[in-house]
């Protein structure tokens, strides 16, 4: 099984205008029109089995739309993450309704919600994650489309990691994107589960190799944050560093499918 931990896609009417606006943003081209039908054939092409799709609520009042949309799509091959906005007054109780609905995790993003990875006033709702046993999927280092601001950087990571230690937190972007010097030095080798992303394409080989091989092996899992990168040439290009292959399998979909409890 293949189990891609990083994509997205919209609802039918908001993808036609969200695609060509993050395109513009990002100065970046989608590989799929943004809908969930156009990622399953993404993942049809690709033989991957399961998606996880990571929503932003960019707005607090986004989480009942976005929160209704990933109950409609929700099915054996898509694995919706719902948002929370940490701006939200209620943003506690609502890690309880993402729970109690029977979701995995939420997906949140530092740059599109403003705020910082380790902020105090965000104690009780990574308390709240860590109760329930949510998985936080949340963006890390820098971001293709924004001014270089150090809101989830390595060190925060670690702040988190420390402080909050039952949080099952998934760091993207092989821990922290045009950050990984700092990933290396300060979080590979701990108990931090890394999503690749859009990492490997471009890290020099020798130290995407470093960084694979000396991390965790059951941390690593595999993504690919479709549409901003083809789901194929993903996975052709982790083959292509020519790990052992028991490494490989795992981060394709072994360690996944643990997390998942699938």
């Amino acid at each position: 099984m293949i189990i891609d931990f990083h994509t997205h896609a919209f609802p039918d009417n908001v993808a036609a205008k969200a695609i060509p606006a993050l395109e513009k943003e990002g100065g970046i081209k989608a590989n799929t029109s943004g809908t969930s039908s156009s990622l399953l054939a993404s993942m049809d092409r690709a033989g991957i089995d399961r998606s996880l799709i990571c929503s932003i609520a960019t707005r607090p009042e986004q989480f009942n739309s976005i929160l209704d949309w990933s109950s409609q799509i929700r099915c054996e091959r898509l694995i919706p993450l719902p948002s929370i906005h940490p701006d939200d007054p209620d943003c506690v109780e609502k890690v309880y309704t993402v729970h109690r609905k029977g979701f995995v995790g939420i997906k949140m993003h530092p740059y599109y919600q403003n705020y910082f990875l380790s902020e105090k006033r965000l104690t009780p709702f990574y308390e709240a994650l860590s109760e329930t046993g949510l998985l936080l999927v949340v963006h890390c280092g820098y971001d293709i489309a924004y001014p270089r601001i150090r809101c989830a950087d390595p060190a925060q990571i670690l702040i988190l990691h420390q402080e909050f230690p039952n949080l099952r937190l998934i760091t993207t972007h092989f821990g922290g994107w045009h950050l990984w010097d700092e990933v290396e030095e300060m979080l590979i080798g701990k108990k931090i589960y890394m999503e690749i992303s859009f990492a490997l394409q471009y890290l020099h080989k020798e130290q995407a190799i470093r960084m694979l091989t000396r991390h965790r092996a059951e941390y690593l899992l595999f993504g690919s944050d479709s549409p901003w990168d083809d789901q194929a040439d993903c996975i052709a290009r982790l083959k292509t560093l020519q790990l052992d292959p028991k490494l490989v399998t795992a981060i394709l979909g072994e360690n996944a499918q643990e997390l998942l409890a699938l």
